[in-house]
């Protein structure tokens, strides 16, 4: 997932896909690449005794991975937990402006180790387009980009989409985006709606469906360290539907067995 603004809810967006995943059965991987590492906390994982991403940055090796990946507090009967490469705010270390193509492929490099264990790959990145960010979309297949229905958030999704042509292009041919996911949408917001309409107008089916209302159950869960799939009340219930459709698109552009970003 990825934002070139924060505050967009991209880690609440990369934990609902990793419920609606949990919930399905996949072997799933979700790698913390924003030096907040607030994914880690929201997956419950106990970080003692692991390295983490920045150690995987600095020597990609099979056995750095291994020690650099836990499970998530995350438990059902019949399911394996979300496994989660830790996040660390060293990583930041790895974020300057102009990274060397050795450093760019080092994730692939690491991802590449470990690949034939997941059915899905999903990274939190950090929202800016530093080092971290080329890094993640380097060893990605679909980049999703998180937004909002506001002005500045239409801008760096207009931002975010140009910069994926561009490492397309310059780097990674087989990148392509996977769309624009709209979170925070509050219904009756004249505000809202226009942006809305101004995202379609701009990137067309770019824009995926659902759209992701804005609710406090996500928030709650995240809080806890549990998936929404079980978290009680209606409101939840909806937003775990809303992000089995999203998974459904995941899964159909990258493939199963494929990453998505």
């Amino acid at each position: 997932m990825s934002s070139l603004k924060g505050g967009v809810g991209k880690t609440t967006v990369t934990l609902g896909l990793a419920s609606a995943a949990f919930s399905k059965g996949l072997r799933t991987l979700v790698v913390d690449l924003d030096p907040q590492s607030d994914v880690s906390t929201g997956l419950g994982v106990d970080t003692r005794n692991h390295l983490n991403v920045a150690d995987v940055l600095a020597s990609p090796k099979l056995k750095t991975v291994r020690q650099a990946i836990a499970p998530s507090s995350w438990t059902a009967p019949g399911h394996s937990p979300i496994d989660v490469m830790i996040g660390s705010p060293s990583a930041i270390n790895f974020d300057g402006p102009h990274p060397s193509a050795r450093e760019i492929w080092r994730l692939e490099e690491a991802l590449a180790t470990i690949e034939s264990e997941y059915d899905l790959v999903l990274i939190d990145c950090a929202p800016s387009l530093n080092a971290l960010t080329r890094t993640a979309w380097a060893a990605s297949d679909r980049v999703a980009v998180v937004s909002e229905p506001g002005l500045f958030s239409v801008a760096a999704a207009d931002r975010a989409l140009r910069a994926i042509e561009e490492v397309r292009r310059g780097l990674s041919p087989r990148l392509q985006p996977l769309g624009l996911i709209i979170n925070r949408v509050r219904a009756q917001s004249l505000e809202h709606q226009f942006r809305i309409a101004e995202l379609r107008d701009m990137f067309g089916p770019l824009v995926l469906a659902p759209l992701l209302p804005e609710r406090t159950s996500l928030q709650q869960a995240q809080g806890a360290a549990r998936p929404v799939h079980a978290w009680p009340g209606d409101a939840a219930a909806e937003m775990a539907h809303n992000f089995d459709l999203l998974l459904e698109r995941v899964m159909r552009a990258g493939k199963i067995g494929q990453d998505a970003r």
